[in-house]
């Protein structure tokens, strides 16, 4: 897999052709998958069996991204469907250690998210808990949105105390990342880059090939 990851977000494909707009993005990292219960977030998109189907036919591994209710209770469930990564909001979750322990043990990456407003130090002695930490550019919930500059100080205290600690833990981002704001996030210290609209609003392929030119002339 690349130093840095493009991970196309399904929310832009079409849902009624998902195996073949999953084809085409077979060049990426991973396929973002988001998953919105209509509680923790005013969306509804999909849940458990639609989950299970894209990681039977997906030529690449799933990032699992959960913005629901009380993940405690339903994250541990999309690691066993095989997803590679399984991330839940640290505002959804009353023990993310333990949630985090959990998914590890069933064999799947342990991610953190948190929301734009959420406050980043109570979580960066934790970071070895995880093995990513998403930190939202838009406000979670819809597609398309504008990506907020003003989060890259939050992703750099997180750049700045993963290298601190030595970790190998991957710096997402999710919300608004193009070819012209991909450079930013890389320079903040972002190493895995969500973006919708941006592949699937022309040829994923060749779409996806400009995102990665573009964080190899800004990455660290």
């Amino acid at each position: 897999m690349s130093t840095h990851r493009i991970n196309p977000s399904i929310l832009s494909a079409d849902f009624v052709n998902l195996q073949a707009e999953l084809e085409a993005i077979r060049t990426a990292d991973l396929v973002h998958v988001d998953v919105m219960d209509n509680h923790f977030v005013p969306n509804l998109t999909m849940g458990p069996p639609v989950v299970e189907r894209i990681q039977a036919v997906s030529p690449i591994p799933l990032d699992v991204h959960l913005m629901i209710a009380d993940a405690d209770r339903w994250a541990p469930g999309y690691a066993e469907l095989g997803a590679y990564s399984v991330t839940f909001h640290a505002e959804a979750a009353a023990e993310p250690v333990a949630l985090a322990r959990k998914i590890r043990q069933i064999g799947a990456r342990a991610g953190i998210a948190l929301k734009p407003g959420t406050d980043p130090e109570p979580y960066l002695e934790l970071l070895p808990e995880f093995d990513q930490v998403l930190v939202m550019t838009v406000e979670p919930g819809f597609g398309g949105q504008s990506f907020m500059p003003d989060m890259m100080p939050k992703l750099r205290r997180f750049a700045d105390a993963k290298a601190k600690l030595g970790l190998d833990l991957w710096l997402q981002v999710d919300g608004g990342i193009t070819v012209d704001t991909i450079g930013i996030a890389a320079e903040a210290g972002a190493d895995t880059f969500v973006a919708g609209s941006a592949v699937y609003g022309g040829v994923p392929e060749d779409r996806i090939a400009k995102l990665r030119a573009a964080v190899a002339a800004h990455a660290h």
